[in-house]
């Protein structure tokens, strides 16, 4: 029986200790925005330890990190962001950290941005090229690719399984991509009216859409104008729509207005920057987010 005991010790500790190690060895990731987040969740599973750097419901352009968020990313082994022009606080804060062994990742890198034709100035306006790519699922799918690829770089020893991973978690953003392409394409209405700021560019353009925003440019900053408000109250009754499209997070009072004056209803086409408390506190995901907005689309376009 002593032995027993012994060998029943022995087995708990070897437990214990490849417990540890198995927790010791999780790769610590920061992302500044949801999808990203959500990516990396998917790709690294218990091999990572992902979180946001922006709390839910915090808008992206503005954040100002504070000195625990710096502290943070010197402990951390990854951290993820969407490039200069979502984050333009990033390089600053970088020159601010201590930490070699950090693994800086633009998951914009290697993708086309679209740029603002209105825009002649770019030092005059830093928003000057559409940073939401990730609402275009094959963007998304690279996004996947440059992350999971990074992580297999520096942790060798999970190479096959990041890899694996992100090629299941493409499958399925392939999957709902066609998905887009066949129910957006039977679309009775190919006019996305949106009363929120203008981020849906890249999404429209993978999805064959033509894409109204009251709000002008890509700048979080910018005021839409009475002109532009009029002009989709007059697109909107003549076209025979019955849905204005509203973002996530912000008071949706444009597009309520619109509404009123035509008689639409509001509906929420969610961009997935960021969650509230509520939505992150429940679990809710990036190819969630995406189902809901083409249900919604469906309806809204009267898609066959």
């Amino acid at each position: 029986m002593f032995k027993n005991m012994i060998v029943l010790m022995i087995l708990c500790l070897i437990g214990i200790e490849g417990l540890a190690e198995e927790t010791q060895h999780q790769q610590v990731v920061i992302t500044t925005l949801f999808p990203t987040y959500d990516f990396a969740r998917q790709i690294g599973q218990g091999k990572v330890n992902v979180s946001l750097l922006l709390p839910p419901g915090v808008e992206a352009h503005s954040f100002e990190p504070k000195p625990t968020d710096i502290v943070k990313l010197n402990h951390a082994d990854f951290f993820i962001y969407t490039g200069r022009y979502m984050e333009p606080w990033v390089e600053k804060m970088l020159t601010s950290l201590s930490n070699p062994h950090l693994v800086i990742i633009d998951a914009s890198e290697g993708i086309a941005l679209i740029a603002d034709e209105d825009e002649e100035d770019e030092a005059a306006n830093p928003h000057e090229k559409d940073p939401h790519i990730w609402l275009d699922l094959a963007n998304a799918q690279h996004m996947v690719d440059t992350i999971a690829h990074a992580l297999a770089k520096k942790d060798e020893r999970n190479r096959a399984f990041y890899l694996d991973q992100a090629r299941s978690y493409n499958a399925k953003l392939a999957a709902l991509d066609a998905r887009f392409q066949a129910t957006l394409a039977t679309a009775k209405y190919k006019t996305l009216i949106y009363g929120g700021h203008f981020a849906f560019g890249y999404f429209a353009k993978r999805y064959g859409l033509t894409y109204r925003s009251a709000y002008p440019g890509f700048s979080p900053n910018a005021e839409p104008s009475p002109k532009a408000i009029a002009e989709l109250i007059q697109q909107l009754q003549q076209s025979g729509l019955q849905v204005i499209y509203h973002e996530e997070l912000l008071d949706p009072k444009v597009a309520r207005i619109i509404a009123q004056e035509t008689g639409a209803r509001l509906e929420l086409l969610h961009g997935a920057h960021n969650l509230s408390q509520e939505e992150f506190s429940s679990g809710l995901t990036f190819l969630a987010i995406m189902e809901a907005n083409l249900a919604k689309l469906k309806v809204g376009l009267v898609c066959q």
